[in-house]
C-alpha cells in the first residue's frame, strides 16, 4: 500500500520505517530539510535500538522515501499520517498547531480519496478538528475530495519502539467508517498474522484509549515511589514490598519499581494533559493530580538522601563535593533526556555547590547541547571515567552495563565511599559488605530503622 507520514521524530520515523520493512511503500515528510537530508543520507536523528539498520536497508531498497515536498506527499499516500508534536500548551493541554497544520496541507493537496490517520497522542475530539480543518480547505479550494479520519494511536515504548511497532500487543483502530477500517486492516496485516491484535471502536474512544494507558502506567510508578517513601518511614523495604504484592497476578510485575521519578516526552505530557481535559469537561481530576505531584516530588528525592548524608545545615556538607553521575537519559536506550530524572538532580547539585562528573552511554551529546560548557560539569568517557577523583556515586538511569560494578574498586575510587542508587539496582549489603554506604530508593540506608 501507499502511506505518507508526517513527521519524522520517534512515532513517524519508526512507524514509516516498519511499515517498510513489511513491503509497504512509505514517503515521511518534514518541514526540517537538514533531517530529511540527513536521512536521505542515512543520518538518524534520535537513538532507538535496531532502527538505523531498519531505515538505511529499506531506504536503499526504494521502500522508504524522505522529502519536504508535502504536496508530492499527499499525492503519494492513499494513507496518510499525522506523526506530528503535540507539545504541552501553557495550561498542560496539548497544543494542536502542529496537527492542524497537517491537516490543513492534507485538505489544500488532496486530490484522491484518502485515509486520514492520526497517529500522534492527541486530546478527545481532535479527529473532529481534523476534518473540519481539511473540509474547510477542501471548500476553499472549492474541491470535493472523499476522506476518512481515523484515530490509531501509537504504543511504543522509546528503547522498544521498533520491537513494539512490529510485534504490537494491540493495534487500536477507531473509526466509523467500515471502509476505513478496511483498509487499515489491511495496511496492518503482516502485524498481524500470529492472533487477533486489532481493536476497533469509535474515534473519541480511541483517542481517550491512549491517555488511559499511559496515565494507568504513571499511576503504578507514582504509587511504588509514595509506598517507598513510606517504607522509609517505617523501617521497611521496598524490594521485600515489591515482591509480595507483585505476585498477585491482579497486580503483576509490570511497573512496580520505585526509583527516581518517570521522565520522558509521554508519561508527563499525557498526564497533564489528560488532567487538562478533565478539567474541561467538568471532571475534577484528582487522581491525576496527584500522579503528577509525586512524581515531581520524587525527582528531589535523591538529592534528599545526599543532603541527610552530608546533612551539616544549608548544604555545606554538600559544597565542594565531586559527584559521579551514571545515566542521564530518562530511560535506558534512549538518548532521550525530555523531563529526565537526572536534570533536576544536577541542577540541585550544582546549586549546593558541588561539581559533577557524567556519563551516559548514549546521551552525552544530547547533555551537551542542554547544559553547554561549565566549570562543574564534566562528561567522561565511561563509567569508570566518571567516578574517578570524585567522593560519592550517583545512578539515575538503569543502564545493563551500570548493573554489575565492582564494588572494591568504586570503594578504593570514591573518596566518601558512599553510593546513592536512583533505580534500585544493587542489593544493599553486597554494597556495604565492600565498604560503601548505600541508599536506595526505600532501600539500604535510605529507610529509617526505628530506635
Amino acid at each position: 500500500m501507499r502511506v505518507t507520514i508526517f513527521g519524522t521524530g520517534y512515532v513517524g520515523l519508526v512507524t514509516g520505517t516498519c511499515l517498510a520493512e513489511v513491503g509497504h511503500d512509505v514517503v515521511c515528510v518534514d518541514v526540517d530539510q537538514a533531517k530529511i537530508d540527513g536521512l536521505n543520507h542515512g543520518v538518524i536523528p534520535i537513538y532507538e535500538p535496531g532502527l538505523e539498520p531498519m531505515v538505511k536497508a529499506n531506504h536503499a531498497e526504494g521502500r522508504l522515501h524522505f522529502t519536504t515536498d508535502a504536496a508530492d506527499g499527499i499525492r503519494h499516500g492513499d494513507i496518510v499520517f499525522i506523526a506530528v508534536g503535540t507539545p504541552p500548551d501553557e495550561d498542560g493541554s496539548a497544543d494542536l498547531k502542529y496537527v492542524l497544520a497537517v491537516a490543513k496541507t492534507i485538505g489544500a493537496h488532496v486530490d484522491k480519496p484518502t485515509v486520514v490517520v492520526d497517529k500522534s497522542t492527541v486530546p478527545v475530539g481532535t479527529a473532529d478538528k481534523v476534518r473540519t480543518t481539511i473540509a474547510d480547505a477542501l471548500k476553499a479550494r472549492g474541491a470535493d475530495v472523499a476522506f476518512d479520519v481515523v484515530s490509531n494511536p501509537e504504543f511504543l515504548k522509546e528503547g522498544a519502539a521498533v520491537e513494539d511497532c512490529m510485534r504490537p500487543d494491540r493495534i487500536v483502530i477507531g473509526s466509523d467508517s467500515q471502509v476505513a477500517i478496511e483498509k487499515l486492516k489491511r495496511l496492518y496485516a503482516p502485524f498481524n498474522r500470529n492472533h487477533e491484535r486489532i481493536v476497533t471502536m469509535d474515534v473519541r474512544s480511541a483517542e481517550l484509549t491512549k491517555y488511559a494507558a499511559n496515565a494507568m502506567l504513571a499511576t503504578k510508578i507514582s504509587f511504588m515511589n509514595e509506598i517507598s517513601c513510606i517504607a522509609e518511614q517505617v523501617g521497611a523495604d521496598i524490594e521485600h514490598v515489591r515482591q509480595g504484592i507483585g505476585s498477585d497476578p491482579r497486580i503483576g510485575w509490570h511497573f512496580i519499581y520505585p526509583g527516581a521519578g518517570y521522565g520522558g516526552s509521554c508519561f508527563p505530557k499525557d498526564v497533564q494533559a489528560l488532567a487538562r481535559i478533565a478539567q474541561q469537561n467538568g471532571c475534577e481530576p484528582r487522581l491525576l493530580d496527584a500522579v503528577e505531584a509525586v512524581n515531581h516530588a520524587q525527582k528531589g528525592h535523591l538529592f534528599e538522601l545526599v543532603q541527610r548524608h552530608y546533612d551539616k545545615g544549608e548544604d555545606e556538607g554538600v559544597r565542594g563535593k565531586a559527584f559521579a553521575v551514571w545515566g542521564l537519559a530518562f530511560k535506558p536506550n534512549t538518548d532521550d533526556m525530555r523531563e529526565a530524572s537526572s536534570r533536576r538532580l544536577l541542577a540541585q547539585l550544582w546549586e549546593a555547590g558541588a561539581t559533577v562528573r557524567a556519563y551516559d552511554p548514549e546521551a552525552m551529546e544530547e547533555a551537551r547541547r542542554i547544559f553547554g560548557e561549565r566549570v562543574d560539569l564534566v562528561f567522561c568517557e565511561s563509567a569508570q571515567d566518571a567516578v574517578q577523583g570524585c567522593d560519592a556515586l550517583v545512578v539515575v538511569t538503569e543502564w545493563k552495563q551500570f548493573r554489575s560494578p565492582d564494588f572494591a574498586k568504586l570503594a578504593t575510587a570514591l573518596h566518601d565511599r558512599v553510593v546513592f542508587d536512583g533505580r534500585n539496582l544493587y542489593e544493599p549489603a553486597e554494597v556495604e559488605a565492600a565498604g560503601l554506604a548505600y541508599y536506595g530508593i526505600g532501600r539500604g540506608r535510605s529507610v529509617r530503622r526505628p530506635a
